[in-house]
């Protein structure tokens, strides 16, 4: 059997962490991992990048490395996450492809799908119209990596692919309040409110109404399709990586469901001054389970518990 060196790009962050443990319990003879962050390499330099690819010298990259943050960071920083994002992902497949990598699995965003579109979103939507305007420089270089990848097929013969995970959280998760996203961003701020005291005067402020629908999938169980798109789906065209459509959630339900998992004695309140973003983004995982029908999800409530805990176990070195 053929041995493959696999290079995990962004694999100190949530998705590479989650990735990492997986791994460990679900070892191939055949595979070696490498997990690398932005300090062993900036992949914003081609030469920093092309000197990553020749250190280990990789067979197959799961591409996670990406400049990432939450609404209210991407709304000020469009400019910023276009030029990085566009930087990055045109330095890793041009690398990749100079180096011979057999396959590299990308990883997108349910957020760069169309704002105005309909119901639920699947994979053939992607370039239907513009995205929210509030997060457009991430979104357009995100589509950019599914163009990239046709024109490596089609001009190189390269099975170079992607995945769009729908909103992920999970243990390593970014906690910090100015650039996280919606969960780490609320137990973070939820932790700091109780941790000298939790008490029932304390007020649990979430930002906006509470009501947009959101999808959110376990970065554990987000990991053990990755695997299985490295070792199984040999296609250029993306899969959505979702929970299903009746697992979607409000950010209020996100909220009471914190509160529960963190014994919170106080009110939880809803700062309506503050904007939503996207109502909704449905998407369809109905080409997944095409492929996986008896895929379990870990259900909402337990992960959260998971997630809480750690957190709670790790506070000091996680990323706040």
């Amino acid at each position: 059997m053929e041995k493959k060196i696999i290079l995990v790009t962004g694999g100190t962050g949530l998705i590479g962490k989650a990735i990492e443990n997986i791994v460990n319990e679900d070892k191939k003879d055949n595979e070696e991992w490498i997990f690398v962050g932005s300090k062993e390499a900036d992949l914003c330099d081609k030469k920093s990048t092309e000197q990553l690819f020749e250190k280990y010298k990789p067979t197959h990259v799961i591409h996670l490395a990406a400049m990432v943050g939450g609404l209210f960071h991407n709304m000020a920083h469009n400019l910023d996450f276009l030029r990085n994002n566009l930087h990055i992902n045109d330095n890793v497949l041009q690398t990749a492809h100079e180096n011979n990598v057999i396959k590299v699995v990308s990883c997108l965003s349910t957020c760069i799908f169309p704002d105005k579109t309909t119901y639920p979103i699947d994979e053939t939507m992607i370039h239907n119209g513009p995205p929210h305007p509030s997060n457009y420089g991430y979104s357009y270089a995100k589509r950019l990596l599914d163009v990239a990848n046709h024109a490596y097929l089609e001009q190189n013969n390269r099975l170079y692919t992607s995945i769009i995970p729908c909103n992920v959280f999970g243990p390593h998760d970014n906690f910090n309040p100015h650039s996280s996203h919606v969960i780490p961003g609320l137990m973070r701020k939820l932790y700091d409110l109780i941790k000298d005291g939790n008490t029932e005067d304390k007020i649990f402020t979430v930002l906006g109404s509470g009501k947009p629908l959101r999808q959110f999938i376990y970065s554990l169980d987000l990991a053990k399709l990755i695997l299985w798109v490295l070792r199984e789906y040999n296609s250029v065209e993306p899969i959505i990586l979702s929970v299903d459509e009746k697992d979607e959630v409000s950010i209020s339900k996100v909220a009471e469901t914190l509160a529960k998992a963190f014994d919170f004695k106080g009110k939880i309140v809803y700062d309506t001054t503050a904007a939503d973003g996207q109502y909704k983004k449905t998407a369809s995982n109905s080409k997944l389970r095409n492929y996986l029908p008896a895929m379990q999800f870990t259900p909402f409530e337990n992960a959260i518990k998971e997630t809480v805990n750690w957190y709670r176990s790790n506070y000091n070195i996680a990323r706040n």
